[in-house]
């Protein structure tokens, strides 16, 4: 494979319009990292097919269960948070350890909660969207064979079709095929082996909590899918075998009152699995015209129910990105895409180290442990600080990126949906894709500091915001400021 510096021409050689076998970029993977990036790339006009490997139509059965409030906000400034709101179930605590229950009603969001609900239910929105901006989907494309040279990328399947893009984005999971075909290492280990999954029905309706509990060297999750199904996570640390082996009602039962106290009358298992969790993080995530996101990039255990969330925000600070490197000469366009990764890997790296921090102490067993689990709770329960912070951290609310030095101390925070003119929020604004420059109400054109109109009109919203702020923002489509004033 070449990775040779990439041309100064802003589309890829042979990917015209009238090359059936060209695009602009190939998404491998349509789990919801890969679905809400050609979503975002499609709506900002670039062509796009996304490759999968599964069947049409076939369920993708996987572990996640968990909206946080940064998703959700993500999902609103796509106009498709309100369609998936009715399909889960809110919950505004999650209990840790058993004895601490950290609340997000207080979160600085409009949505103080997580959202418990299927993850093919956001499948579902993100892939209508898609559809409707003229993606182009291709089921039952494995992809085999990668290959790159300063002008794009040549994507080969099983089926020996070949398509040609001026970039590729690998969302494929932990097994990334375009991982390895790029030569990205996957550092890390196993953290957890012969975990089990469940998804069943109640005969006792537990408390309205999302439960992460350890108890007598096991761990557990419980978690209602809103629609009379619950999702049950869990690993018993005396119980080693093959992920091959199977799963019984009895096991999960067990399990759970070993974790949770109960096992809540567990009955008419619809789905039962055994599995291991990881801990791996790619080293760097661009080789060149090749990218990576979601697990593809990083992977790690389901403490916190962080890994569809954290890809999903990977696809919302790539897809802008990518979509105005189309556009760009060589030099910004390098630079642009670069900062993806700066901003994202250590994003990734934290997430890693939150959820198998919970993971952790969760599980490991003696005194010591006994006395950390204390110290936790107690500091949790009793400092306001450190609830809020546990409270930012997991919803991921508190992201924030690194910004240059003497920039304005907003640069690079998650704008709040501020209120606009018109009635409009923020959110409303981000979903024509675009850079939204945010005026105090009653600043004149004139004003408005030079800095912050140096982004193409073309591509910018001006609104004015209605809460008496006097700060004029420039937010990137992503939510987060580029500059301010």
């Amino acid at each position: 494979m070449t990775t040779n510096a990439e041309s100064t021409s802003g589309r890829a050689a042979g990917n015209r319009a009238d090359d059936p076998a060209g695009t602009d970029v190939v998404v491998v993977g349509a789990g919801p990292t890969g679905l809400l990036l050609a979503g975002d790339l499609a709506t900002a006009g670039a062509r796009v097919t996304v490759l999968e490997r599964r069947p049409a139509g076939l369920s993708n059965l996987t572990r996640a269960f968990a909206v946080h409030a940064r998703s959700l906000e993500v999902l609103d400034a796509r106009g498709l948070v309100d369609d998936l709101l009715p399909r889960g179930r809110r919950i505004q605590g999650l209990r840790l350890f058993q004895r601490l229950t950290v609340s997000l009603a207080d979160l600085p969001s409009r949505y103080p909660y997580v959202l418990v609900t299927p993850q093919y239910e956001v499948e579902r929105l993100l892939r209508r969207r898609a559809e409707e901006a003229g993606a182009v989907f291709r089921h039952e494309a494995e992809v085999t064979a990668l290959v790159q040279d300063a002008d794009g990328v040549t994507v080969t399947t099983a089926s020996g079709q070949a398509v040609r893009a001026a970039y590729v984005v690998g969302t494929d999971g932990v097994r990334s095929t375009v991982r390895e075909a790029i030569g990205v290492p996957f550092p890390g280990r196993s953290v957890i082996r012969s975990m089990v999954l469940a998804d069943v029905r109640l005969a006792r309706e537990p408390e309205d909590t999302l439960a992460v509990a350890a108890g007598n060297g096991s761990l557990g999750f419980l978690a209602p899918f809103g629609d009379g199904w619950y999702r049950f996570i869990g690993w018993h640390g005396e119980r080693d075998v093959s992920e091959s082996e199977p799963v019984d009602l009895e096991e999960v039962r067990a399990i759970a009152r070993a974790t949770l106290g109960d096992d809540h009358g567990m009955t008419e298992p619809r789905f039962l699995s055994r599995f291991h969790a990881d801990e791996r993080q790619a080293p760097t995530y661009r080789v060149g015209r090749v990218l990576l996101a979601g697990d593809a990039a990083h992977v790690h255990s389901p403490a916190g129910g962080l890994g569809m969330n954290t890809g999903m925000q990977d696809a919302a600070n790539l897809g802008w990105k990518l979509a105005a490197a189309l556009r760009l000469p060589a030099a910004e366009r390098a630079a642009l895409l670069d900062s993806y990764e700066a901003e994202r890997h250590p994003v990734g790296r934290q997430v890693l180290r939150v959820s198998g921090g919970i993971l952790r102490t969760a599980t490991t067993s003696g005194p010591a442990a006994a006395v950390l689990r204390s110290v936790v709770v107690a500091t949790v329960s009793r400092v306001s600080a450190a609830r809020r912070r546990a409270a930012l951290t997991i919803t991921a609310l508190g992201v924030a990126y690194a910004r240059p030095r003497g920039a304005h101390p907003l640069v690079g925070t998650r704008a709040p949906d501020l209120p606009l003119v018109g009635g409009a929020r923020l959110a409303e604004a981000l979903r024509a894709g675009r850079f939204v420059l945010v005026a105090p109400a009653g600043a004149a054109a004139a004003e408005l500091p030079a800095a912050l109109g140096e982004v193409d009109p073309a591509e910018r919203v001006v609104t004015r915001r209605t809460d008496g702020g006097g700060t004029t923002l420039l937010v990137r489509p992503d939510g987060y400021v580029a500059d301010a004033a």
